[in-house]
């Protein structure tokens, strides 16, 4: 069927790519959610994006699996037709917090592979069927694909080089991929969130919010995955025609460099 904005978010279940969901359904975007849960366990956790959405589907996926990026795209097209909007923000991080001489293969290869080998290939199979609405002379706003990074793809976490390499990589594929796609006027973004207050980061909340509450960034509070999603919002509208290939902080300041 015809629907007018398909939004693809992965990692859609929980945290940020919750909050995005949850945002680009407001917005009126038809929802597209992926994530590991079984749709048993997922429907809890996305049941106010889908009374929300227009019009949703949840598609259990393994970004770092080649059938389940496939699945994930062909169960879209043959749901909605089309792409509008591909939010790749499913991750992990380390296996073990270790220093980087004591990294393993098994925790470098699962990192990886969800964190750059999924927003690859999934961007890839996005960005074709992406291309050919705008060959086809698609009326719809140019689709955009947004990138979830992180301030660990310039800052070092000694104890988790992995994720840090991978994000590092993130911020690259994202200019690659905005070059590669300038000429169809599908732009591409990098969103940075600093310390976002979420499952991933409740194990070390507490020694975070003593470094935020001293300073650590200017803005003293935790960020949440409403102010990533705002940024992913601001983006699907249009308000930012001319920032392709860019990153977008959303970390309170943390970016900045300065001195007393």
């Amino acid at each position: 069927m015809r629907t007018e904005k398909v939004a693809v978010i992965t990692g859609a279940t929980r945290g940020i790519g919750n909050a995005v969901a949850l945002q680009l359904a407001k917005d009126g975007y038809a929802i597209v959610g992926c994530g590991t849960m079984d749709p048993a366990r997922a429907e809890g956790h996305m049941k106010e994006i889908a009374d929300a959405s227009p019009e949703f589907l949840y598609v259990q996926a393994d970004v770092s699996r080649e059938e389940d990026r496939r699945n994930l795209i062909d169960r879209t097209l043959e749901r909605f037709g089309r792409i509008d909007v591909l939010v790749n923000n499913a991750g992990v991080g380390s296996l073990v917090r270790t220093n980087i001489l004591d990294v393993t293969e098994e925790s470098l290869d699962r990192v990886f592979g969800i964190n750059l080998k999924g927003y690859l290939f999934l961007g890839q199979l996005a960005a074709k069927q992406m291309i050919k609405q705008v060959e086809a002379g698609d009326p719809a706003p140019k689709p955009v694909i947004i990138n979830m990074s992180s301030i660990s793809a310039y800052t070092l976490s000694v104890m988790r080089g992995e994720y840090c390499m991978s994000k590092a990589a993130i911020a690259m594929l994202t200019k690659l991929l905005a070059f590669a796609l300038a000429d169809y006027g599908i732009n591409v973004y990098e969103i940075r969130p600093g310390n976002i207050l979420s499952d991933m980061t409740l194990p070390v909340k507490e020694h975070f919010d003593k470094l935020i509450a001293d300073g650590l960034h200017p803005l003293r509070r935790w960020g949440t995955g409403e102010d990533c999603a705002k940024a992913v919002s601001a983006i699907c509208k249009g308000y930012l025609p001319y920032t392709t290939g860019s990153a977008i902080d959303v970390d309170g300041g943390f970016h900045m460099k300065w001195i007393d």
